[in-house]
């Protein structure tokens, strides 16, 4: 029987997490994209100066070594409150997509003003969500922060 360490438990976690939130804010994407005007220029284009299309080399010497390295994803943790997942195509190694998560008491939270240019209205249990298709870019990007009094905040990009 095979047991997982508390880190890779916790990844683990929160990989899983990241894709139920995706595949949930994608089901109201093509919506809000015509909503939104999703045509338009994005306002978010790049986390920490790296962006959808990095090589993996690149995004290494610009965030420093990850705290979890691999061949397609690395995991870096800034604080014990913000981390950034960075996943990469088998084949080219570039960026494919950027998800950063932030947990009550982090410093320099992205807002949906830093994302989307406006607020993003929130919904009766106090969630956020957004996700913005940018056909003309390549990618979509996608904010979510949870309900309640310590809410996580998760802002994804990821290429179409």
């Amino acid at each position: 029987m095979t047991y997982l360490s508390k880190s890779s438990t916790f990844r683990l976690l929160n990989r899983a997490a990241l894709l139920g939130i995706c595949l949930l804010l994608s089901v109201t994407s093509i919506a809000q994209t015509k909503k939104s005007g999703g045509d338009d220029e994005p306002v978010f284009l790049d986390y920490r100066g790296v962006q959808i299309g990095w090589l993996a080399d690149d995004v290494r010497k610009k965030l420093g070594v990850p705290a979890d390295k691999g061949d397609e994803q690395d995991f870096y943790k800034f604080s014990d409150n913000e981390t950034c997942q960075v996943l990469y195509d088998k084949t080219t190694r570039k960026v494919t997509a950027i998800s950063v998560d932030f947990t009550s008491g982090a410093s320099s939270v992205i807002t949906p003003q830093q994302v989307f240019g406006s607020d993003i209205e929130a919904k009766a249990d106090g969630t956020v969500y957004k996700l913005v298709r940018y056909p003309k870019k390549g990618y979509w990007v996608s904010y979510y922060r949870g309900g309640g009094n310590a809410p996580s905040i998760t802002i994804t990009m990821q290429k179409m």
